[in-house]
């Protein structure tokens, strides 16, 4: 007697046209598979009850929930062999082939094409499986750009081209026709815009007045908006080309076949205002209680924070606080009072400042000297100004805070120690004093860079350096060596962070300093 060998059916179809019916195509494929398991009864095949049906999920992908209880069954070894009508049902791309073809090897389990009659057991069936799914993979990669070419093309010629009918329009034969009564509504929302600039009390407005989303029945009947606007709703509105009748395709406009509900005068208005609210909201005009570092902070976890506050009787407590993901676990979040971390971050962002100079333009380093002496003083809105224009980025650790700016790489970043402490049940930042630096600057390394810099210049121009030609040639030789030091590294030296091991001594008869400047960190103990 045969051994006995349990067969399960899996069937898909790409969309879910026709699935209502009382025979449809998964039934059909059900029906031969099942004929086929009973024709091999002799070899003990045996079909079990449960279905795996996927209708309406593309075979491009493993995320099918029917596919992934099969394959759990397989795992689990219900399931002796997998029986489909034709390959493509199973999957369209060889990757997935491949993993699928790894779990029934490990639990030794086969894979049946009914009409192909192909078997995963030997050599020769995996090969021409191979060949069989490169060309439904092929074919799937072709029928998917001829699709998205299509799209274009009838973008550009201003066709719409599926999607939820924007309020203000309804759809007839896929063109999209004006909606008087709604269309009255879509001006009077651009005109409102215009006149309060403010996204929330439009908001107010709107429900005030009883003015609702478009309602849209789908064929299944479900019923979706007709609820009042939300900021998010409203502002994807009020951003919306179509209104203009134009029609959007990866980031160009192409004139629509549509006609305009709004003017290009009256949309050109809101987009500047949304523009400028935007700039706004970053520099903190549209905040009752702006943060220094709001947008810019992240912990030592690399989550954002974000700045939050609390009150005791008339007093407002500030901190930045870790920012989870929608759906993390919020464990241990880091909280830390605003004004210490602000005020060490005015501190660092001066040094940053001071080492951004570029040497020899005098009337610009002159201006950036000017900038970080006044940056503590400067207004709120003026501080933010100068950090988001130098897309500056802060990172809060353990014990420091560091600087860069964004895109720069971890060698040109600037840190100042911040120890956390705690003082009862509340976590307090232990700062180094405002205008005192970290340590002080070593004044041999110092005397050193000045004389580097003044043999340099007398080899640029040409003339005797007074203090400098009276040295030998050797000498001056080791100081142009010197003068090409990185400019982080002349940052650190002026600034006092210089390793303990770099002395003036070291450094003057360094015969062996690289030009690279990684090679030069390395070389004199940065790390």
């Amino acid at each position: 007697m045969a051994e006995r060998k349990r067969c399960a059916i899996y069937t898909r179809k790409s969309t879910e046209e026709g699935l209502e019916q009382d025979f449809n195509s998964l039934d059909a494929q059900r029906e031969a598979c099942a004929a086929y398991i009973l024709s091999q009864a002799a070899e003990g095949w045996e079909q079990v009850d449960e279905h795996y049906d996927d209708g309406g999920w593309s075979g491009g992908s493993m995320e099918r929930p029917a596919l992934k209880q099969l394959l759990a069954d397989v795992e689990a070894r219900k399931i002796d062999i997998i029986v489909v009508y034709k390959v493509d049902r199973l999957t369209r791309s060889l990757a997935d082939f491949a993993k699928i073809v790894d779990i029934l090897d490990e639990r030794e389990a086969s894979f049946v094409s009914v009409t192909q009659a192909f078997n995963t057991t030997n050599s020769m069936g995996r090969l021409t499986l191979n060949i069989l799914l490169s060309f439904a993979q092929f074919e799937r990669e072709v029928t998917g750009e001829r699709i998205r070419d299509k799209i274009a093309a009838s973008k550009k010629k201003g066709m719409w081209m599926g999607g939820p009918v924007p309020i203000g329009y309804r759809l007839e034969e896929r063109h999209l026709i004006v909606a008087p009564e709604e269309a009255k509504t879509v001006r009077m929302i651009f005109e409102r815009y215009r006149e309060l600039r403010s996204i929330s009390r439009l908001v107010d407005e709107l429900a005030g007045q009883g003015v609702k989303t478009k309602e849209r029945t789908y064929r299944n009947g479900k019923i979706v908006g007709g609820i009042p606007f939300a900021k998010g709703s409203l502002a994807h509105l009020l951003k919306n080309p179509v209104y203009t009748g134009k029609v959007h395709h990866k980031g160009n406009l192409f004139d629509g076949m549509h006609e305009a509900i709004v003017d290009q005068a009256l949309w050109s208005e809101v987009r500047s205002i949304f523009t400028a609210n935007g700039a706004d909201r970053k520099l903190g005009k549209k905040s009752h209680n702006p943060s220094l570092l709001t947008g810019m902070l992240t912990d030592p976890d690399g989550r954002p924070m974000t700045p939050v506050h609390g009150c005791r009787g008339p007093k407002r407590y500030r901190y930045y606080v870790t920012r989870y993901a929608t759906g993390e676990i919020s464990s241990d979040p880091w909280r830390v009072p605003a004004a210490e971390l602000d005020r060490l971050a005015t501190q660092l962002i001066r040094n940053w400042l001071r080492r951004s100079r570029k040497p020899g333009l005098a009337e610009e380093m002159a201006e950036t000297e000017q900038l970080a002496s006044a940056f503590a003083d400067l207004p709120l809105v003026e501080k933010r100004r100068v950090l988001l224009e130098r897309r500056l980025r802060f990172r809060l650790l353990e014990n420091a805070i560091t600087i860069s700016a964004e895109g720069d790489s971890p060698a040109n970043q600037l840190s100042l120690p911040a120890q956390m402490v705690r003082r009862g049940c509340e976590t307090k930042l232990s700062l180094p004093p405002d205008d005192r630096p970290v340590s002080a600057p070593d004044p041999v390394l110092l005397k050193l860079l000045a004389q580097a810099h003044a043999a340099q210049q007398m080899v640029i121009d040409g003339h005797a350096a007074p203090n400098i030609e009276r040295y030998s040639k050797g000498h001056i030789s080791r100081l142009l060596r010197i003068s090409w030091l990185a400019p982080d590294i002349v940052s650190a030296i002026v600034e006092g962070r210089q390793p303990k091991v770099l002395t003036g001594r070291r450094l003057l008869r360094a015969a062996g300093l690289p030009m690279d400047w990684a090679d030069q960190r390395k070389f004199l103990g940065f790390g």
